[in-house]
């Protein structure tokens, strides 16, 4: 899973989350572990594990899980 900077976050219905903010990388392998998503005030911002992606596009990022899902974490 290669993540960029910047690039929108969706959840499983589509929603708009935000933007990828930070990236946590394994330190070994370089993989990506968990990543951060910024949202719009006064939304918290979203810490999420690579296995919350459903798949990555050059423009995208789907989540398995939805928005209602992430909150009760």
């Amino acid at each position: 899973m290669e993540l960029e900077y910047g690039t929108e976050v969706v959840d499983q219905n589509g929603k708009v989350l935000g933007t990828v903010d930070h990236l946590v990388r394994n330190t070994w392998t370089g993989e990506i572990t968990k990543f951060v998503v910024r949202r719009k005030s006064p939304d918290n911002d979203l810490f999420l594990s690579s296995e919350d992606v459903l798949e990555v596009k050059e423009d995208k990022v789907k989540l398995k899980v939805s928005l209602n899902e992430l909150e009760q974490r």
